[in-house]
């Protein structure tokens, strides 16, 4: 038969062992709560950086838009010159009949986009 005092002394180490074990669950619930928010906290600066990645991607197609606008506009100033030297004063007016257009599409496509999606 086992006697009540006994029951008391084993009592003892098993009350310090269960509160010992409830601290640490406290804690590693704590450092989960801590993984879970700088897992979230990643996730945040992840899709930042994919959205960023994307607006610099619709800026360097708009940059390069832009220069091939400018390398043909470059072709046909050449062109008109090239056309006024040799004296063919209908294709010179005609290159410069084109190149009022296509100038004047750019200024059209660039006052109907918005100012501020246009390089903050």
């Amino acid at each position: 038969m086992v006697s009540f005092s006994s029951l008391k002394s084993r009592a003892k180490p098993m009350k310090k062992r269960l509160r010992r074990l409830k601290t640490e669950m406290e804690a590693r619930s704590e450092e989960h709560k801590d993984i879970k928010e700088g897992q979230r906290q990643v996730k945040e600066k992840i899709e930042a950086i994919e959205t960023e990645c994307e607006e610099l991607k619709r800026e360097t197609r708009f940059i390069i838009q832009q220069s091939a606008r400018t390398q043909v506009k470059l072709a046909l100033m050449f062109q008109i010159l090239k056309a006024r030297e040799t004296g063919e004063l209908d294709t010179a007016a005609n290159l410069t009949q084109l190149l009022r257009e296509i100038v004047g599409r750019k200024t059209h496509l660039i006052s109907s986009a918005a100012p501020s999606k246009l390089f903050k």
